[in-house]
């Protein structure tokens, strides 16, 4: 194995506490990580997406980016496809091998196998669990073809090697292998690559870095020193090039990564947006667009400028996200007289940062509500994470890659909000069948999350909880393939520990939190209940599939009577 490639796997693989994984299965990880994030900017977790165990028909790596969103639970990729307008969706397999040589027949076992993925009758060949998931994600995207208004969905195909890609016959596979699935007329295109230790090296130095552009911006106009910020402008720049340069990602799609800090995502063609769209179809109106468009402001840590030459990186556009993504949809019409306000802003202070956020969007029809990710009771709650001693820190993510700059920080131990409203909803609201979609999940308990008498502590063992859970799904054999059910185990750790009463979210439960979390920092007692309440989910799911043959686990973790299943189950093991 390249030495280089091998080295950088090892660090890989402490950085991501996988060292449980042996040299094979470290490496599909380390690829699946390389690979996935040439199609995805934000951090997600690289062990997730592998494969994993038996008659998993070569696949190593599997993900489904619907609409710029990285997905692997087919639950997922239901509720992206039902709340989607319309649908850009890629899907991506690799096989990666840690030898230095390329085998010929790997591109056409994967066509072979593939079409039996992707074809509409029923699958002959014996599945994993994995595998069957990936077909109900499948299923799932083809329900409604007419969503499909940009074109179908695409498929990449990475055969990743440390040897280098230059045989003539595994050329010959690699064209016959693309050839096949595209005459299953359901991809808008098929790319089928072979990916040798140079280009691997390539991907993995591109993946570690943080979100950057350049440009050229000749009319700005410096700010005065600001407290808390290291410079600022006023500009105007060119609306193609904003386009083409800083919201188009690799492949040509919108870098929904930049607007995490936007309290609103896209709120699609609503009365507001299809103006700003007639604006810019109209010849006479589109060159005044910079004065009848507030623009765009831009954060970011690191600017440099050089003349008329911007340079940043690590940055979010804050707020201007419903102008940005009329300008992208209709980047056809834009002409090179049409120009968008810019302010750019460089800082590193977090509480500037959510200053800035919290005015640039009051200034439009933003609700309280919608600014609820800036409350005090966010910033407490990051504060108490940190403070715990060091065996037991965690680090509360509220603004999104709010760490990723930082090498002293475990990537595996930041918790992002999603994840804490997740598992906070399945151990203390009791809910684990109904934490699928977040949007969702928040908008029906607005009132019973992060509210300013809650207690941190009771926050931080959820949080916890998760951590310890997630870390057994890397490195034990007997979690994975088991994921899809981590907020009913979840669930059913509290129940098992502390009964179902109810956990009280205000000052009061300082003693059951201690118990539960004198279990989850102890490795070997912690991975003890864990696995006797994985035979409890594994005990549910063999009495669901009594009733319903076929049903796969993740459609069962979205029912109740699943959940109560696994409620009876760890109530009978804490009797």
């Amino acid at each position: 194995m390249d030495f280089i490639l091998e080295e950088w796997t090892k660090q890989f693989q402490k950085d991501q506490e996988l060292t449980a994984l042996n040299d094979a299965e470290a490496f599909e990880a380390f690829a699946g990580y390389c690979v996935l994030s040439a199609y995805h900017e934000d951090d997600f977790n690289p062990d997730q997406f592998r494969m994993g165990g038996g008659d998993d028909l070569g696949m190593d790596v599997a993900a489904v980016v619907v609409n710029g969103d990285l997905l692997r639970d087919a639950d997922e990729v239901r509720d992206a496809v039902g709340k989607a307008k319309q649908l850009d969706v890629r899907f991506v397999i690799i096989q990666a091998k840690r030898s230095e040589k390329f085998e010929t027949k790997v591109f056409t076992d994967l066509a072979d196998n593939l079409v039996q993925v992707f074809s509409r009758g029923s699958m002959t060949y014996k599945r994993s669990q994995d595998v069957a998931n990936l077909r109900a994600c499948v299923d799932a995207v083809y329900k409604d073809v007419s969503k499909f208004k940009k074109g179908l969905p695409k498929l990449s195909i990475h055969y990743v090697s440390t040897g280098r890609p230059g045989d003539g016959l595994l050329e010959e596979k690699r064209i016959a292998a693309a050839k096949r699935l595209r005459e299953l007329d359901i991809f808008e295109d098929v790319d089928v690559v072979a990916v040798g230790a140079s280009q691997l090296r390539e991907l993995y130095k591109k993946a570690s870095e943080a979100v950057g552009a350049s440009f050229t911006m000749p009319k700005k106009l410096p700010l005065p020193k600001i407290p808390g910020v290291e410079q600022a402008f006023l500009g105007v720049l060119p609306a193609r090039k904003l386009v083409e340069r800083i919201l188009t990602d690799p492949n040509g799609g919108i870098r929904k990564v930049l607007f995490y800090e936007n309290v609103r995502d896209f709120q699609g063609y609503n009365s507001v947006n299809a103006e700003i769209r007639r604006t810019l179809q109209d010849p006479d109106r589109r060159g005044r667009f910079a004065v009848l468009n507030n623009g765009i402001t831009i954060v970011a840590r690191e600017l440099t400028t050089t003349g008329e030459e911007v340079h940043i990186r690590d940055f979010q556009i804050v707020n201007g996200c419903q102008t940005c993504h009329v300008l992208f949809d209709q980047r056809e019409s834009l002409s090179d007289g049409v120009h968008v306000n810019v302010r750019l802003i460089q800082s590193n202070d977090e509480d500037v940062i959510g200053g800035i956020i919290a005015a640039t969007n009051r200034q439009t029809a933003v609700t309280e509500d919608d600014l609820a990710a800036r409350e005090s009771f966010h910033k407490k709650l990051e504060d108490f994470f940190a403070a715990q001693p060091e065996s037991r820190r965690l680090y509360y993510e509220r603004r999104s890659r709010q760490y990723s700059g930082e090498a002293s920080v475990e990537r595996t131990r930041v918790i992002t909000r999603p994840q804490l409203t997740k598992a906070y909803a399945a151990m203390i609201l009791n809910e684990p069948a109904g934490t699928g979609r977040y949007a969702r999940l928040k908008s029906k308990h607005e009132k019973m999350l992060f509210q300013p008498n809650h207690d941190p502590l009771v926050y931080y063992t959820t949080a916890a909880a998760f951590y310890r859970l997630e870390w057994l799904f890397r490195n034990k054999r007997a979690f994975w393939g088991y994921r899809a059910a981590r907020h009913h185990l979840l669930a059913a750790l509290k129940v098992r520990l502390v009964g179902t009463g109810s956990l009280p979210p205000g000052a009061g439960g300082k003693n059951i939190c201690d118990k539960i979390l004198r279990v989850v920092w102890h490795p070997l007692e912690s991975e003890h209940h864990f696995a006797q309440l994985l035979t409890v989910v594994v005990t549910a799911q063999v009495e669901e599939e009594k009733e319903r043959a076929g049903v796969q686990l993740s459609d069962l973790v979205r029912t109740e009577r699943f959940a109560e299943r696994v409620r009876r189950g760890a109530l009978e093991l804490a009797s």
